[in-house]
């Protein structure tokens, strides 16, 4: 049986087989998720968030998980690496550090000069 991820804030979507864990569908959906551990939950790189309504859409954490994350778990945080499809599920991506701060930056910037007119 396949399912719908949808991938936020990138808004693209893949269907793929249940089973399948968030990393591997992200980069076939073509979305980067940064990883170092090649998917052994040693990184913690690839932390995705997904909503409390959804979390049913995905296995329980698995016992690495649990560990990694601990109270995270709770607030719907989940290691794309570990994380595997049962359901459709909406996933967002948290934006990389560097990214966020330079596109803060710009509009920070934008406004400044928005102001001056």
């Amino acid at each position: 049986m396949e399912h719908t991820i949808t991938f936020l804030p990138q808004n693209k979507s893949i269907r793929i087989k249940a089973g399948v864990n968030l990393l591997s569908a992200a980069r076939r959906a073509g979305v980067k998720i940064p990883t170092r551990c090649d998917g052994k939950a040693a990184c913690l790189m690839c932390k995705v968030n997904v909503d409390d309504d959804q979390l049913q859409a995905l296995h329980p954490p698995t016992d690495a998980e649990q560990r990694k994350l601990g109270s995270l778990l709770e607030a719907g945080t989940r290691l794309a690496c570990q994380a595997k499809v049962r359901g459709s599920v909406s996933v967002h991506v948290p934006e990389d550090p560097l990214k966020a701060a330079i596109r803060k930056q710009l509009e920070r910037q934008q406004q400044e000069n928005d102001d001056w007119f």
